[in-house]
């Protein structure tokens, strides 16, 4: 990365006159590193911040790079909004950022490569480049270290089927909780057919953006073309297409001409068909028609052989380094029935520990550092179960509550939601505001503060989102309404 040559004294300085070069067609990114510098402090800079390089420039996105995809997820979950808005101030015109895993060891191949590409065609759509970024496929994620229990066995055997014999299945929907190997199945059934096929793996969130983006760049006849002439077309948690209409018009007529084509089809949702909010009846009915499996909660059996098999391949790789031990994994396996993402969570956490100290923790020691995994085998909290449980308690029904309307009556309801959604899932603004019909991320801000200050001024509020907080952690299931 290119070190600025001013200090951050300077710059600050000179920030009127920087602001005047922004039109220019490429950043100069020492400007804003040093922007980085001045608005989120030094020590988190130089820890995270100063891997990240400039790789490309379009109309109104960057494509960044860092060396690791740990580096990758910390940023974009901390610190990726902070920088959006650092380098909107020195051009309005970016609204997106895209982080790319770019080790050091292949940097000069793929600048080549880019340089070739914009050398073959000078006039490249984007939206025929953004397909080239997008759909990936993970070849770590393959069927033989699929591990396979009572719970997950029929999504594994469907899978293998369709890998087998396109379309004899279609479409194959899979279903399941977070963190259940959902994405997994997709992935390993992309790695075969691309063999022979023309694979399109993409997740329903790309789709729209794409969708959005062909529309505002007059490519629709391009994105039709894309989606429609493949042979097998995976798409990954369709739920978040709920109460798009426009976007779910396109993608039932897509779905129709690949089915008619003999094209296979395969989508994966965190619930079944019919229990999709916002989607259109003929969609949920065209997905039904096929088969239908889910992943169920992984038995012991199966977080055994998932807990067993990540100390197998953290012990090979740090021989005489990590020993974890038969009772933790036995305890991790016990303790933690959430998901299987946690399960790996929990052993990578043992192994840190492990090695940071250069000791194998005891039983006692292990809790501490697994607390928090294990209060969430406790308090399994979705957004469905907290709108559910408001609405029955203000007796309103879940439709009145997400509509647009304004009534006194529905805002309460609404913003209790939405701030008990905050305060008791880990799910970010922007999340939950698709979850409230799509609403802004400054509304959810607001509906927070409202409710925080009501809870400080009226005692019965204060009461009403306690009683709501505890059927929300501690009661059994309630009925859908």
């Amino acid at each position: 990365m290119v070190e600025s040559k001013f200090p951050p004294k300077y710059f600050m300085s000179n920030t009127n006159n920087n602001l005047n070069n922004l039109k220019s067609e490429n950043f100069n990114w020492s400007l804003i590193q040093n922007e980085m510098v001045n608005k989120l402090g030094k020590d988190i800079y130089e820890s995270w911040l100063k891997k990240i390089e400039l790789v490309d420039e379009f109309n109104n996105y960057l494509i960044l790079s860092v060396p690791t995809r740990f580096i990758r997820d910390w940023i974009t979950s901390r610190y990726l909004d902070q920088i959006l808005q650092i380098v909107k101030s020195f051009k309005k015109e970016i609204i997106r950022l895209e982080i790319k895993i770019i080790e050091k060891d292949v940097k000069v191949r793929f600048e080549k490569s880019k340089f070739n590409i914009l050398n073959e065609s000078k006039n490249i759509s984007y939206l025929k480049d953004s397909y080239l970024q997008f759909n990936r496929i993970d070849p770590n994620k393959r069927f033989d270290n699929f591990i396979t229990s009572s719970s997950n066995k029929l999504a594994f055997e469907a899978s293998l089927k369709v890998s087998e014999n396109i379309s004899h299945y279609n479409p194959l929907y899979i279903y399941g909780g977070v963190g259940m190997g959902k994405t997994h199945l997709l992935n390993s059934i992309g790695l075969e057919l691309k063999k022979n096929n023309k694979v399109m793996f993409i997740s329903a969130e790309r789709f729209m953006y794409q969708f959005v983006k062909s529309i505002k760049s007059n490519e629709m006849v391009k994105f039709k073309d894309n989606f429609r002439n493949t042979d097998i077309l995976l798409i990954d948690d369709i739920q978040f297409m709920n109460g798009k209409e426009a976007m779910q018009e396109e993608f039932f007529h897509t779905f129709n001409a690949l089915l008619d084509k003999g094209s296979q089809v395969i989508v994966s949702a965190d619930r079944a068909p019919n229990k999709l909010p916002r989607i259109q009846e003929r969609i949920k009915s065209r997905f039904s028609g096929g088969l239908v499996v889910d992943i169920q909660k992984p038995d012991f059996e199966l977080r055994k052989k998932i807990v067993e098999k990540k100390s197998e391949e953290l012990n090979s790789l740090y021989v005489d380094q990590v020993n974890i031990s038969k009772e933790i994994q036995s305890f991790i396996s016990t303790e933690i029935t959430t998901s299987i993402r946690e399960l790996v969570g929990a052993v990578n956490r043992i192994f840190s520990f492990s090695r940071i100290y250069n000791k194998n923790p005891n039983l006692a020691e292990s809790k501490v550092v697994l607390k928090d995994l294990l209060n969430l085998s406790e308090n399994k909290v979705s957004i469905d179960l907290i709108q559910t449980l408001v609405c029955k308690f203000f007796k309103i029904s879940k439709n009145e509550m997400l509509s647009s309307r304004r009534s006194r009556y529905l805002v309460r309801p609404r913003q209790t939601a939405i701030y008990l959604t905050k305060i008791l899932t880990s799910k970010s603004l922007p999340e939950i505001g698709r979850e409230f019909s799509n609403r802004d991320h400054t509304t959810i801000i607001h509906s927070v503060k409202t409710i925080e200050k009501l809870k400080e001024q009226d005692s019965d509020v204060s009461d009403n989102i306690n009683k709501l907080k505890n059927q929300i952690l501690y009661n059994s299931k309630e009925n859908e309404i």
